[in-house]
């Protein structure tokens, strides 16, 4: 097996530095983490294409002037193109090249969000069990209670029927909720199908103009080479609206920045605890420049009922979780104070369905 094999092969970003610090060469998954090909990144000082939230440039030329390892742990690493993401960054000299160092970047966003991935899909199923009790045994007596407010309304003076006005208007908010509760429950399975990601990303961008986010400025940054994707419009439509719904309540009142990016990363593969994996290339970012997430709750998102709002139900993003999870997708979040991503990654489109789609259109 040849060493360019095995190095084509790692599954973390890895790059060759030289002795100026510059970038000697790198693999596909270090094209995917710059979203950059290698001819446009050789050559260029590592530097400033990576940045890294520690002081470490001293301590790696202790490691190329003395020939050592470097190993740090834990530290957020970013680049021009993407959110800084938490990594553990393995550094050793490249023997036989003096001067030449290799740089091992291990983000740790997907190890840690696996773990939660077998919870959160449980706390999901219960709550679509409690969707279906909560709508049969809550419902019917609260249309009781809004009734029974509306006929003692009738016969009160008018300075006791601002009670009588908030018992009906709470029952009232109580049923909605039970309404979304039981659109979380009944969500079908998706009809996988080609679908255009953009044309997905577009709709819900014009309706989220019309309505909830009329305050905010919604920018495209669309890759428009991006292959099909493989799942249900509708469902995907939901998702995009439940994030950008997200991000313009968390905007300031008078509005904010929202941007809709899509890109292709062929080095991104999620592999499942229980062995299996599959490629999802297809990414698709919601980025805005609000507060950012309340750090208490920031790893608890999307989890069914956790809400940083004082009246959210919790159910929007817990929604988002179980349809890329049906979908065999990933989403993932990065936040900190003026941006906010919210990053989805899809499948493509299987070579036999999208033969399929293209003779069924020209038929």
């Amino acid at each position: 097996m040849s060493e360019s094999a095995i190095w084509s092969s790692l599954p973390v970003p890895g790059f060759l530095i030289d002795a100026e610090d510059r970038i000697a060469g790198l693999n596909s998954s270090g094209e995917g983490f710059l979203n950059a090909s290698a001819r446009s990144v050789i050559g260029v000082p590592v530097w400033d294409l990576i940045a890294v939230d520690a002081p470490l440039e001293d301590a790696f030329e202790r490691a190329r002037a003395n020939g050592t390892p470097l190993f740090v742990n834990d530290v957020d690493v970013g680049s021009g193109q993407r959110a800084p993401l938490q990594c553990a960054l393995q550094i050793a000299p490249l023997v036989g090249h003096p001067g030449t160092m290799i740089l091992l970047i291990s983000p740790r966003e997907l190890a840690g969000r696996m773990t939660q991935s077998h919870s959160v899909k449980s706390a999901a199923q219960s709550a679509i069990g409690m969707a279906q009790m909560l709508a049969h045994e809550i419902k019917n007596p609260l249309a009781g209670i809004a009734g029974a407010a509306q006929l003692l309304s009738m016969n009160l003076p008018s300075e006791d029927l601002e009670l009588t006005e908030l018992i009906v208007e709470e029952t009232r908010r109580i049923v909605k909720l039970l309404e979304q509760v039981e659109q979380f429950g009944n969500l079908s399975k998706p009809a996988m199908q080609a679908v255009n990601i953009h044309d997905v990303l577009d709709r819900a961008r014009r309706s989220a103009l019309l309505g909830f986010g009329a305050h905010m400025t919604i920018r495209e940054a669309y890759d428009p080479s991006l292959p099909l994707a493989y799942g249900d419009g509708d469902q995907l439509l939901q998702v995009v609206l439940n994030l950008l719904k997200n991000a313009s309540e968390a905007a300031d009142p008078a509005g904010g920045t929202i941007t809709i990016r899509s890109f292709f990363e062929h080095s991104f593969r999620l592999r499942r605890a229980d062995g299996t994996g599959q490629n999802l290339p297809l990414q698709v970012e919601i980025i805005d420049d609000g507060p950012g997430l309340p750090p208490a709750i920031k790893d608890d998102v999307f989890d069914p009922f956790v809400s940083g709002r004082e009246n959210g139900t919790g159910l929007g993003l817990a929604l988002v979780s179980k349809i890329m999870s049906d979908h065999g997708g990933w989403v993932s979040l990065s936040s900190v104070p003026g941006r906010t991503v919210f990053r989805l990654s899809l499948p493509r489109v299987p070579r036999q369905v999208a033969v399929r789609s293209f003779d069924e259109e020209a038929s």
